[in-house]
């Protein structure tokens, strides 16, 4: 008998978060597999050079060494996701479903022999440094990165909480490298995040995909509602960043919003591989308008909630094009201690697409902009209420006119703070006016 367990992949090595985080779907075998015929020839090759590197090499190699790092090569030349997990590997993709773990916040993979930066997750010291999604580390306190592997670089970049670290970045658009110094800390996140962003329009936030996100995200839900007496007029739902996490909690956040149909599938070339996931029939929003905000650092389990409301036409997707990550990783234990991660599946969206390599491309695209406020602006224009002797609007009261003055000059406008979280906004109550 064999047990399964499903996991689908957070994207990077996890290497500032202290844990090998890159994993998909998981399935733990105990079933042996038929053999298959064996290349006779590239095996006398592997047999020679093994050989002459215990014999001529400069120095004495243990043959434990030496055969890891051969299933080591044959795992990386596959694709930037399977590999081999020794006893600590293993430990620590494990504890990178649970929240807390230790480094410095950021999801890793690997491009061009540099470490880039998926995305930092949300309060933890990359993300207050200003660590950017799309960032390219080159340099880790005096170690290049170049000629590093992955699980290499993942290895400095762990350490003790409150001990630094100092990251030299290339970033798009900067003309020279960035020197950010980072205190490593133990992380925990808090997966979901809500507030209100006016009278009848809320917003979540979910960074990771935990294993109490689904729940956490209807806790989120009534609390909304609860303040708006039972009923919201639409949600923004913000995946910017989120790099991804467990493939049941993506399907419970897309179920949260979907009443029937499927969420999601996956396929490969084995049995074990082939899974569908469909909706339950229930719509905690009851319908209500939906905008889901996402960037180039949400990934996987983030593509997986916004192509699926995408196909089912629940929300509206905004923001920029995702990563692209959408293929499904099996962990199967070799010993007690070791075990191999390959890509064994591709999942699917609905409506049949696969987001491997090609990402969710938005319904309305937002690329990253900065908006500035005209409230410093020289030249202020001319309104009716600034002639002397205005006539008063009878329908104001006293009272409405000091809180709205007040309001005025503490407000921030959101645009300026969040341009893409404004325009979410401003879209759900025009879908709203359209459709009262």
């Amino acid at each position: 008998m064999s047990f399964f367990k499903r996991d689908l992949g957070l994207i990077g090595a996890g290497a500032a978060l202290g844990a090998s985080l890159i994993f998909g779907q998981m399935v733990f075998a105990d079933k042996t597999p038929s053999k298959p015929d064996l290349p006779l020839e590239e095996l006398r090759a592997f047999s020679e050079i093994f050989g002459r590197i215990k014999n001529n090499y400069v120095e004495p190699v243990e043959d434990k060494e030496l055969l890891q790092n051969a299933i080591r090569g044959m795992l990386s030349g596959l694709d930037p996701h399977s590999t081999y997990l020794d006893l600590e590997d293993f430990k620590e993709l494990r504890e990178g479903t649970t929240g807390e773990f230790g480094g410095l916040g950021i999801e890793v993979t690997m491009e061009d022999g540099f470490v880039k930066v998926v995305s930092p997750i949300d309060d933890t010291p990359a993300a207050r440094a200003g660590i950017l999604s799309g960032d390219l580390i080159i340099r880790l306190d005096d170690t290049p990165v170049k000629g590093l592997s992955l699980s290499e670089a993942v290895d400095i970049m762990r350490g003790e909480p409150d001990s630094k670290l100092l990251l030299t970045i290339i970033r798009e658009g900067v003309d020279k490298p960035l020197k950010i110094e980072l205190i490593r800390a133990i992380i925990k996140v808090k997966s979901v995040k809500h507030k209100m962003l006016e009278p009848g329009y809320g917003y979540i936030r979910i960074s990771t995909f935990q294993s109490r996100t689904g729940p956490s995200l209807k806790e989120a839900l009534t609390a909304l509602k609860a303040e708006n007496d039972g009923n919201l007029k639409g949600l923004v739902l913000d995946l910017r960043n989120n790099p991804g996490g467990l493939l049941n909690a993506a399907v419970e956040v897309s179920d949260t919003f979907i009443t029937k149909g499927l969420i999601v599938y996956t396929d490969g070339r084995v049995e074990d591989a082939k899974q569908q996931f469909n909706a339950k029939p229930n719509d905690l929003l009851k319908g209500a308008p939906l905008v889901v905000l996402v960037n180039g650092g949400s990934a996987s389990a983030s593509e997986i909630v916004a192509g699926a409301l995408q196909d089912h036409r629940r929300a509206i997707i905004l923001g920029s094009k995702t990563f692209g990550k959408g293929s499904v990783q099996t962990v199967m234990p070799l010993t007690n201690d070791t075990a191999v991660k390959m890509t064994t599946a591709r999942y699917f969206t609905p409506s049949g697409r696969s987001i491997q390599a090609e990402g969710i491309v938005p319904d309305i695209q937002i690329e990253a902009v900065k908006v500035s406020s005209t409230e410093t602006s020289e030249f202020t224009p001319l309104r009716e209420q600034d002639l002397s002797g205005h006539l008063e609007n009878g329908n104001v009261t006293d009272d409405a006119k000091a809180k709205d003055a007040d309001n005025k000059i503490n407000a921030t406008p959101l645009a300026v703070t969040d341009y893409p979280l404004s325009e979410a906004l401003n879209l759900l109550k025009g879908v709203n006016i359209l459709n009262p």
